[in-house]
């Protein structure tokens, strides 16, 4: 898989995260522990996602 490739599959799942984590914030049953997750889960890919980056711009 190149760089770009990986890149483009982080950012899918970062916005399908960031979905996620908005129906999580409006459901009236909020379980603080899954939105907690979610936003992990969320800065995880984009530290990945800024460090492919900066490794491409070397």
């Amino acid at each position: 898989m190149t760089i770009q490739a990986h890149l483009e599959s982080l950012e899918k799942k970062h916005g399908a995260l960031e979905e996620k984590l908005h129906d999580a914030l409006v459901s009236p049953s909020k379980n603080d522990h899954h939105i907690a997750e979610l936003k992990r889960l969320k800065l995880r890919i984009k530290d990945e996602m800024e460090r492919l980056r900066a490794s491409t711009r070397h």
